[in-house]
């Protein structure tokens, strides 16, 4: 005797489910509106009594997306008394997790294209791009009071600092728009993200109004301040931070000699400048500093050697300060990081309508990143630094 087989369908299974929740949800949001409508009036429907408030009119119906899918709510119309429902906003249309849920996903750096296929496949309705864009004006708004707060982190020893450019379209040109980013590591060794501020380019007008706007927020006790060589940049550092020292960043020194070699000495030139930061103390590297100098001298390469001969001092400011921190101070590759990070999200927008559009995007995946995948990890142990490091000392 054959044996009768089962077989099920699993989409079929799933559409029934979701159609079973959806309508769940259904019918418990508009009993909790008839509820509503109960305790305002005093009565339930049809019944007769002195204490009645108000009357009923009927209903009209009203659609609300949620994650369960699409909702048919059933307002109920009164009269006598005003009906404001505690369980939905006025004139909303999506749920609060919903809402959330879009302006995350445009902020982590999916596309407003890819975000409207998403919201069709999850809540069975596309977003359009206008409703998108109204929720990022929302996001902004708590972005703005972000990035303008106060700095609390107590003193900030070591501060990285960096210009992003970016693209807008002005009047039917393209032209860049500069983002001048500042993250920093607190006294209990944090990273932070400090600001983000407009400047129309790298120039010392803009750094020195940036720095401002960070020390009016509270920005303290900075020993060191690490970048790239720009000269407003190094201009408003001594005018703004006379007591802080200067680290230029060794990777960009890096490519600034690289710019002068030939491809196939690269290689040789990369571990030649290595070995310089490679040392045990200042002195040492000052050493080898020379004897590089003099080798690419012989190879032929005298602008290499100029540029090491020249830049090779602001490059070892970070032999001042622990040796157990070297490795983090003297690059800029914490905030170059974030750079990557924002790069990936702009590439999607292409070209910003203006300055402003591109910095509040900017901040909101600075936030992002720094919240989600810096977390609670510490950057660096900051005891060493009250012991402090002289000019001369040895590591170790």
């Amino acid at each position: 005797m054959s044996k009768k087989i089962v077989q099920l369908n699993e989409e079929i299974i799933k559409s029934e489910l979701k159609e079973l929740v959806r309508g769940s949800v259904e019918e418990t949001l508009n009993d909790l509106l008839e509820k509503e409508a109960e305790a305002l009036t005093q009565a339930a429907k049809y019944e007769r009594t002195e204490a009645r408030q108000g009357y009923r009119s009927g209903h009209y119906n009203r659609n609300l997306t949620t994650t369960s899918g699409d909702v048919t709510l059933k307002m109920p119309r009164l009269k006598g008394v005003s009906f404001e429902t505690a369980i939905i906003e006025r004139y909303r249309r999506r749920e609060s997790s919903v809402e959330e849920a879009l302006i995350e996903m445009y902020l982590a750096g999916v596309s407003v294209r890819r975000v409207e296929d998403i919201t069709e496949a999850l809540w069975g309705s596309k977003v359009s791009p206008s409703t998108i864009s109204e929720l990022n004006k929302k996001a902004y708004v708590h972005i703005e009071d972000w990035r303008n707060r106060p700095l609390q982190g107590g003193k900030y020893p070591y501060v990285y600092v960096d210009g992003i450019y970016l693209k807008r379209n002005w009047g039917g040109e393209y032209e860049n728009v500069a983002i001048l980013v500042a993250i920093a590591v607190n006294e209990d060794g944090y990273r932070e993200v400090i600001g983000a501020a407009e400047g129309m380019k790298e120039d010392k007008a803009s750094w020195i109004s940036f720095f401002q706007w960070l020390k009016s927020r509270g920005l303290d006790g900075v020993k060191l301040i690490v970048g790239d060589k720009s000269l407003g940049m190094l201009e408003a550092v001594y005018e703004v931070f006379p007591d802080a020292k200067y680290q230029r960043c060794v990777v960009h020194f890096y490519r600034n000699v690289f710019s002068v070699v030939p491809r196939s000495k690269s290689k040789i030139v990369a571990k030649m400048l290595k070995a310089i930061h490679a040392q045990e103390s200042k002195e040492a590297s000052r050493e080898k500093a020379k004897a590089v100098v003099q080798s690419l001298r012989e190879m032929k390469l005298p602008e290499a050697a100029k540029k090491v001969e020249n830049g090779i001092e602001e490059t070892l400011t970070y032999t001042h300060f622990p040796f157990e921190h070297w490795t983090r101070i003297r690059t800029n590759n914490a905030i170059e990081r974030l750079n990557r990070e924002i790069r990936r999200r702009t590439r999607v927008v292409g070209a910003f309508p203006d300055g402003n559009s591109a910095l509040m995007l900017v901040c909101a995946r600075l936030r992002h990143v720094a919240g989600t995948q810096w977390g609670n990890k510490k950057y660096m142990n900051m005891k060493h630094l009250q012991y402090g490091v002289s000019d001369e000392s040895i590591a170790g």
